[in-house]
Parts: structure tokens; sequence; C-alpha cells
């Protein structure tokens, strides 16, 4: 280096690494932290907004179906005991599952469990065939009643009279009620001719019938006088009623030949058994039978 020149100097700065408050760590736990507080306000607005019924079915879902809780032992799901006494170091009850088919039978014995003599081949598939019928004849009494609402609420003629219809599944079958409301009757007073609403509901009413192979019973009612008094004339009344609303039935399409029974009840089954002389208790109610039908499913059997 030549006198006179002054030294070059390089400096070297080292970056510190962010520590202390001054770092991104925090960040990563707040993320977290709002993030299961989403989930947390997502959870209580789903539990606000799910019925009983939907609970109930989500904690069954869940809830193991081949073990039987007790109050006994840890409190678990298998409350302190093992499965069963097999397997190394077992020393729980098997009794902890549940007998899932208890009246199946041991091959070895020959009978079944509670005494009863097996089902022979035919009985069993005999058995399945009904369970099958009985699932089949639910699936189409749904189909018919939701089929019956939706044409209600698509109809503008309709959709006024739809408090006037009640559909529900008895034992007898699928029974579609024509129910009388304040100021808005199926009848006029003492006449057994359906008015013009009772007549537009039963052509309605006619169509879903016509889905469906099964035979129907066509029942009136009425409902108590003042005093709870029950006419003796109700019972040709309620007749008439159920025979002429039968007529508008056969009138719209409805085979005679499908009509097992009509009949007039009178006043004997209120509707509304706490009060006889409510307007609601007159009605016509038209049942799909729960039984084999006089047609065949398909027409060209």
């Amino acid at each position: 280096m030549a006198v006179g020149e002054q030294p070059i100097i390089i400096k070297k700065i080292k970056k510190g690494g962010g520590g202390g408050h001054h770092g991104g760590a925090w960040k990563v736990a707040y993320a977290d932290f709002v993030t299961a507080m989403m989930a947390f306000f997502l959870l209580m607005w789903l539990i606000n907004t799910t019925s009983p019924e939907q609970k109930r079915g989500i904690a069954d879902y869940f809830a193991p179906a081949s073990v039987s809780q007790t109050s006994s032992g840890a409190g678990g799901i298998l409350a302190g005991t093992a499965l069963g006494n097999d397997g190394a170091k077992a020393s729980g009850s098997s009794d902890v599952i549940e007998e899932l088919a208890p009246s199946s039978r041991n091959p070895n014995d020959g009978e079944s469990a509670d005494g009863a003599k097996p089902m022979t081949p035919e009985q069993a598939a005999a058995a399945a065939e009904d369970q099958a019928a009985a699932r089949r004849e639910a699936a189409a009494f749904a189909s018919a009643a939701q089929s019956l609402r939706q044409a209600l609420q698509d109809m503008p003629e309709l959709a006024e009279l739809s408090k006037n219809i009640i559909i529900d599944e008895t034992p007898e079958g699928l029974r579609i009620q024509l129910v009388d409301q304040e100021g808005r009757s199926m009848f006029n007073q003492g006449a057994s001719q359906p008015n013009e609403r009772a007549k537009l509901l039963l052509r309605a009413i006619s169509k879903i019938i016509n889905q469906l192979p099964n035979r129907i019973s066509i029942y009136g009612h009425t409902s108590a006088s003042a005093g709870g008094v029950k006419p003796e004339t109700d019972w040709a009344l309620s007749a008439a009623r159920a025979d002429n609303s039968r007529k508008v039935l056969a009138g719209a399409g409805v085979d005679r030949d499908r009509v097992y029974q009509v009949s007039g009840k009178a006043a004997s089954e209120p509707l509304y058994p706490d009060d006889p002389m409510l307007p609601g208790n007159r009605r016509i109610a038209i049942v799909l039978l729960r039984e084999a039908p006089v047609l065949p499913a398909d027409p060209g059997l």
C-alpha cells in the first residue's frame, strides 16, 4: 500500500432473528384461536337449528349398536368390562354384547332360543316377502300423501282448501279426511250432497286413489248437536254423505269394484272427543286399505 493511502475497511452487519415479542410466532397461535372460535360458534349454531329428532338421530348414529351400557365399572362404552372371556388376560363378562337376534336358533339343538320351533325355509321366505310388501306399501302411501299435498299447493283453487284436508296413516290404512272448518263446510246444513268445494277436493283425491291398487272404505261422520245430543237422523245423513262422496269419486274415474265399504258413523267417532260439537267432527274419511290389492299392480298380468 502506497504511503498516504487510507486502508479500506469492510463492515459485516448481522441482522437479528426477530426474537421476543417482535417475532411472528404469535400470528400462528392467534390464527389457531380464531379457527377454534369459528368452529365453536358454528357448532352452537348447528345445535340451535337442529330439531330434537335430528339430535337424537345424530346421537344414535355415533352410539355403539352392539354394546349395552351399564352404570358399573369405568363408566365408558364397555363400563369397565371386556367384550368376553376369550382371549389373553380377559376377565370381563360376555353379557355386555347385546343379542342382536335373540330368537335365532342354535343349529345344534333344532329350536330357537325362546323355545319356539324354527321356521321352515318356506315360512322364512313368506315372512321376508311380507316384510318387503309392507315396505313397498309404506313407500306407496308416503308417495301418495306427498302427491296430494303437492297438488293442493300447485292448484290455486285447491290451495285455500288445504286446511280442509287431513292425511294420516292408521292401522286400517292411509286415511284422507275432508274436514269441515268454521265457515267452510263440505256439505250444506242438513244436506247429503257434497257442495262444490267438496267435489273439487274429491276429484283431486281420486287422482291419488287411482295411483294405487288398494281398495277403499268411505265413512261419513257428523257432529253432535247442541248439548251433545246425537240425533237419530244423523245415521242416515252420514251414510248418505258417504255414498254421495263415493258417486263423485266414481264419476272422477275410481273403479266401483275398488270400493270395499261405505258406511255412516254419525257422531259416534268424533275427531275431537273433547268438543263433539266442533265443526271439524263433520267429515268424510276415505281410507286406502292395508291389504292385498284386488287388481294386479302390473296391468300386463
